[in-house]
């Protein structure tokens, strides 16, 4: 789900990046105040799983890749604003050394990957899961957590590639950045995330949290009362 350089118009990239920007500036002041010291540990390691799963990318039509990204699991884990700072620290990290994403495509990419991930896995996983501790509930609802998340970023993603065409031709009225109309771009990064890696994402999400619930269930954010 990486989106390159050359595919996003600075129409596009610029305000994406002001929005993340002003979510990071929000996570650090919430993890302050939400996430405890002994849990610090847990955050550094969710990075690192992230940007170990993320490193299996498969080229997809589009212009981009397609991937688990382990985000839904940290925002439950760690809630969801651990995660955006997690997820974003991978993304930048990798955009910038690696070369896997754009520089000028990195507010887009946490943008889709660091924010839309996060917060949809996580509510999907309260509003699902009600106060279930295992059972089949539990596990549907860390399923659907992960799959939701990753498949509805999938979509976003494709909509800033479909509306370039719209917003960003020359003067011969040829696109200028991403060439794929809203009904290709979207339909091709909505299947191969339906069909294939939103499976993945949620079966990772699933088995991770079968494992701290039986371990450390204490440490599972989305399990405490929303206040």
């Amino acid at each position: 789900m990486h989106i390159p350089d050359g595919y996003l118009s600075p129409q596009t990239y610029v305000p994406l990046f002001g929005v993340s920007a002003c979510i990071w500036t929000i996570a650090l002041r919430k993890i302050k105040s939400e996430l405890s010291h002994k849990h610090i540990p847990y955050l550094a390691m969710a990075a690192a799983f992230s940007f170990l799963i993320m490193m299996f990318n498969i080229p997809i039509p589009g212009g981009t890749t397609g991937h688990a990204v382990g985000a839904g699991v940290i925002a439950i884990l760690l809630g969801p604003w651990s995660a955006v700072l997690a997820v974003s620290v991978v993304l930048i990290i990798q955009a910038i050394i690696f070369g896997d994403g754009g520089i000028t495509a990195v507010g887009a990419n946490c943008f889709n990957m660091a924010v839309v991930i996060p917060f949809v896995s996580y509510w999907t996983f309260r509003l699902v899961n009600g106060k279930a501790t295992t059972g089949p509930r539990f596990y549907i609802s860390a399923f659907l957590a992960g799959y939701a998340g990753l498949s509805i970023a999938a979509v976003v993603t494709g909509i800033e590639f479909g509306i370039q065409p719209l917003i960003a031709s020359g003067p011969d009225g040829l696109p200028l950045y991403a060439p794929y109309p809203l009904s290709v771009a979207v339909t091709a990064m909505a299947l191969e995330h339906l069909a294939l890696f939103g499976i993945l994402e949620g079966a990772v999400t699933m088995m991770i949290l079968k494992y701290f619930m039986k371990h450390e269930p204490d440490a599972v954010f989305g399990m405490r009362e929303v206040s």
